[in-house]
């Protein structure tokens, strides 16, 4: 149980870190935006073991882009 927690708390910490990137530069999430996520959070060599595994993304998350400001 506590592997899944693990898992869940690393997913957590990745698309916190995706989502601030978007907020920052007003965008959508990208799978860009989520690959430099993993890169920032992980070391190097998990990050690009990481990035090698990972499938290809079917959508983006969408953020609204409304002024200066996003709308989420």
């Amino acid at each position: 149980m506590s592997i899944m927690n693990s898992f869940n708390d690393v997913f957590e910490r990745i698309t916190a870190e995706a989502s601030r990137l978007a907020r920052y530069n007003c965008h959508t999430i990208s799978s860009r935006k989520i690959q430099t996520s993993v890169r920032l959070i992980f070391l190097r060599e998990l990050a690009k073991h990481a990035m090698t595994k990972s499938p290809a993304p079917s959508k983006s998350a969408m953020l609204k882009k409304c002024g200066r400001e996003c709308v989420v």
